[in-house]
């Protein structure tokens, strides 16, 4: 995928500080109804994508995805879901979680495949300039929500996570790190 397009598409990854935003006005049960909807939406107009040029949704959709099957925003929703579900007990760290992935994860992509040039061990496909601007990303938006000790321990879980993980990161990440964050 070029570089253009993979910029795009995590700019729109970005957005999901929408939701954090929202959780400073909305109640948990808001925020669970909202992300499950989001996800439910995207599954749809996903479909009728396959089918039918949607003005404005195709031309985000066609122009960012990485392939015909991806569903990685509708993941992305779905992990926020559960976040919100598993944490808005305590919204500090389900927004900590959040932030993490939706900078941390957008940031290690732009500058990993940018400037990338030293492989994780392990992991071929990543890089350690890309899992270093996800680690600077999520421990400075998690800066906000939580302690600075608790924003490190999350983003370098964050990183490990979606460094490592071999399974859906959009899920995955925020889940983890909500976890690491009430120990």
């Amino acid at each position: 995928m070029k570089y253009r397009r993979e910029f795009f598409r995590q700019l729109i990854h970005a957005t999901g500080i929408v939701f954090v935003i929202l959780a400073g006005y909305l109640d948990t049960t808001s925020m669970i109804i909202l992300s499950l909807a989001a996800a439910i939406c995207g599954e749809i107009i996903f479909q009728l994508d396959r089918r039918f040029y949607l003005p404005f949704f195709s031309v985000i959709l066609r122009g960012c995805r990485r392939d015909d099957t991806e569903r990685g925003f509708i993941y992305y929703f779905i992990g926020m879901t559960l976040t919100y579900s598993l944490f808005g007990f305590n919204m500090a760290v389900a927004n900590a979680a959040i932030i993490i992935l939706t900078h941390g994860d957008s940031l290690s992509t732009i500058i990993g495949r940018r400037f990338g040039k030293h492989p994780l061990p392990l992991k071929h496909d990543k890089s350690i300039e890309g899992s270093a601007a996800f680690l600077a990303a999520g421990f400075l938006g998690s800066l906000f929500f939580v302690e600075p000790i608790h924003a490190l321990t999350g983003a370098i879980t964050g990183m490990l996570v979606e460094a490592y993980t071999p399974v859906e990161d959009n899920i995955v990440i925020p889940l983890v790190v909500g976890a690491i964050l009430l120990i």
